[in-house]
């Protein structure tokens, strides 16, 4: 079972996290934070890894320290329950079209965490949240994954879709990139023998 549960607890933030890469996509999202959860459910949905994620934070500051560590918390749940990354597909690469705006996504599930982030938004906010969190939550999960992740927006106008199609490409590359490649099941996918060194 490719499982993973995480509790992360700080001054600023308390999230307990589960995930399943071989599930439906179901989703049970709970962060204070309704355009985020939105994202997060889609993110579920669209790489069918099932995920429950309650969070609660110092959302009376702002939303940087939640939007942050549920992207932590994720990666670190991901990343755990890849395990030895026996027989997955790794790479994934695509171009995700939202109505006007077509972002494209490749990610490479190597141990050896990187992002780049060619994403530009067109209004600082989306409703409450700020457009600056997308980046942030990429980050923080890139890092805590072990994923080497580009995102280009390669054009697009409106703020939500720009979001939409950047959370919805992540999710299709990670639904191709986790899969279990039926020709090299068992095996590691690397030259080295191992991932992430």
């Amino acid at each position: 079972m490719r499982t993973a549960s995480i509790t992360r607890a700080t001054k600023e933030t308390q999230i307990r996290l589960a995930v399943d890469l071989d599930g439906t996509g179901k989703a049970s999202i709970a962060t204070g934070i309704g355009f985020f959860d939105h994202m997060l459910d889609l993110l579920a949905r669209h790489s069918r890894i099932d995920m429950e994620i309650e969070a609660t934070g110092d959302l009376h500051i702002d939303f940087h320290h939640t939007v942050e560590d549920v992207g932590i918390a994720l990666g670190q749940a991901v990343k755990t329950a890849l395990g030895d990354m026996r027989g997955i597909t790794r790479y994934a690469s695509l171009h995700l079209p939202m109505d006007e705006t077509l972002t494209r996504v490749a990610l490479d599930i190597s141990g050896r965490p990187f992002l780049v982030f060619r994403t530009e938004f067109p209004a600082p906010k989306i409703g409450e949240f700020d457009t600056e969190l997308v980046r942030e939550f990429f980050q923080a999960f890139a890092i805590n994954a072990g994923l080497t992740l580009h995102v280009e927006t390669l054009y697009g106008l409106n703020a939500h879709h720009i979001a939409e199609s950047c959370f919805k490409g992540l999710a299709r590359a990670l639904r191709l990139a986790v899969a279990i490649d039926p020709a090299t099941a068992g095996e590691i996918p690397s030259t080295k023998g191992s991932l992430g060194g």
